[in-house]
């Protein structure tokens, strides 16, 4: 098999939830060594629904990854740490500062022992600050960064959580990016360093036009406003397609496949934030609703390409594990895990010619490389179960 870019990259991962663990997974998918170290029960993403086997969330964000069982709080699993953070390259952790000191698994003490070593260090709003000793997850940032507000609200206006967990997901994604730069500095200086990210960092990010504050005029009206009836799904004889006509040229396209033509058109005397303009928009959203009624989804798609409209049609994700099109890109993948067999999961987001991407392994039991990963830095079989009856490893 050819390598892939990462291989020959070890990283210990301390991680939980969701963040963490992706941006584990993604390293995995390049290649490169993922050692997950959970606490005797295993970590608490496992656990998030009582099952027999771990949670969807859990086999989903832990593919690629050996995985091991230590008791961290025992001075004997802090040393059996302490000998393989000399060995890898990343350590990947969401722990609490004050959590990470006490279990000396912290960047000063990882640090001193591996002066190459990559801390990959991820939070919910920021090491510093008056909030930075909280607590967070997905649903708090999502409300405390404005990304909530976003959304939509329930019957009683409360704001709703925006599902999936983007603040989570994008800052997993963030922190992969930010160890693979990090790797490439230290290519060329041959010293490692903490890097960090936030879910703060990444909501934030994502509403990067929204969070915009500039000095000068205002901008002119402009289209903004009245984008709604081009940027969003309609009803279809039987379903409902999704269009984007984001560009004046493409909306005119839009209005010739339809037969619906704003009425603001050639009205350059009305102001485009007026509420005139408004009403017009309105009345264009009701006759577009109406006419995209009339044909099936598969007629309008059909329709909109050779308009050169884009388009697509609206789908639940249970309904893509066998598209043609995800198959075609290899989106979904077959991995074999060892309590539930065949399992069909997302396959790895980014392609590469040279150093390709794969999904090599399930995610792991708990502890079920202990022995394996022990054994690779010097301790023997004898060693290993010592441990295992003293009570420092489990699940092996």
């Amino acid at each position: 098999m050819t390598p892939g870019a990462l291989e020959g990259v070890r990283v210990l991962e301390f991680s939980e939830a969701i963040a963490a663990p992706l941006s584990g997974m993604l390293l995995g998918d390049m290649g490169a060594d993922v050692i997950k170290v959970e606490p005797p029960a295993g970590e608490s993403g496992r656990h998030v629904v009582q099952s027999a086997a771990d949670s969807r969330g859990f086999l989903a964000l832990n593919r690629n990854k050996r995985a091991i069982a230590i008791d961290l709080k025992s001075p004997v699993g802090q040393a059996v740490i302490h000998r393989l953070v000399s060995t890898v390259d990343v350590v990947i952790i969401n722990y609490r500062p004050e959590t990470a000191s006490a279990l000396k698994i912290d960047y000063a003490t990882l640090a001193a022992i591996n002066s190459r070593l990559i801390y990959a260090d991820i939070t919910a709003v920021g090491r510093r600050g008056p909030d930075s000793h909280r607590a967070g997850y997905d649903v708090i940032v999502q409300a405390i960064s404005g990304l909530m507000a976003a959304g939509e609200r329930s019957e009683g206006g409360i704001p709703l959580p925006i599902n999936p967990p983007v603040s989570d997901l994008s800052s997993g994604i963030v922190l992969a990016w930010a160890v693979c730069a990090a790797l490439f500095a230290r290519e060329r200086t041959g010293v490692g360093q903490k890097v960090g990210t936030s879910l703060l960092a990444s909501a934030l990010l994502l509403q990067g036009a929204q969070f915009l504050r500039a000095t000068g005029p205002p901008p002119d009206p402009d289209w903004s406003a009245l984008s709604y009836p081009y940027y969003r799904s309609y009803r279809t004889s039987d379903g409902m397609v999704s269009i984007a006509a984001v560009t004046p040229v493409m909306r005119r396209r839009l209005e010739s496949a339809t037969g619906v033509v704003h009425p603001l058109h050639g009205q350059r005397q009305i102001r485009r934030d007026s509420p005139e303009a408004a009403a017009m928009t309105s009345q264009f959203l009701v006759e577009l609703t109406e006419a995209m009624s009339r044909r099936t989804t598969g007629e309008w798609l059909k329709v909109f390409d050779e308009a050169g409209v884009p388009a697509g049609r609206y789908r639940v994700v249970g309904e893509l594990v066998d598209d043609p099109q995800v198959r075609a890109n290899d989106l979904a993948v077959e991995v074999d895990h060892p309590l539930l067999g065949a399992v069909t999961m997302v396959g790895p987001v980014v392609d590469m010619s040279g150093t390709p991407t794969a999904a090599r392994l399930a995610s792991p039991t708990i502890g079920q490389h202990n022995a394996d990963v022990l054994t690779e830095i010097g301790y023997s079989e004898a060693d290993v179960a010592q441990l295992v009856q003293a009570g420092v490893l489990s699940g092996s």
